[in-house]
């Protein structure tokens, strides 16, 4: 099944995610279920990641190397990840997370302008109905 997810930053940006919950099935009806929910953004290279989450699943199919505009969740630190480009580990041009990452979706309308304001931000997730 598939769930659209709306990101917004305290400056009103939006970004705009797509679940799929054929990689990591448990991870994102938990995703889901615990939503709306608030995080502070992290900003890694090109990737934005999140302060905690409320979501605390174990890693599920989870990969070593992400493709460009993934979602992911990293068990390690329960954060949200969004994949805008290379990150300060990866190996060439692979995009390489700090450790296993559990496959959520893609990024809908990825603008990498979005990294300038996100370190820093308080940010919520909410369903797109």
């Amino acid at each position: 099944m598939k769930y659209k997810v709306q990101l917004t930053m305290q400056n009103d940006s939006q970004v705009f995610l797509e679940l799929d919950d054929e990689n990591s099935p448990k991870t994102v009806h938990e995703f889901v279920e615990r939503l709306p929910f608030k995080v502070t953004l992290n900003v890694w290279g090109d990737e934005i990641y999140t302060s905690e989450s409320p979501i605390s699943q174990p890693e599920e199919n989870a990969l070593p190397v992400v493709d460009l505009y993934d979602v992911a969740y990293w068990p390690s630190g329960k954060a949200i990840c969004l994949f805008y480009g290379h990150t300060p580990i990866g190996d060439g041009d692979a995009i390489t997370p700090a450790s296993p990452v559990n496959v959520l979706g893609k990024i809908l309308n990825p603008d990498k302008t979005i990294l300038t304001d996100a370190d820093g931000s308080t940010a919520s997730f909410s369903l797109v109905t």
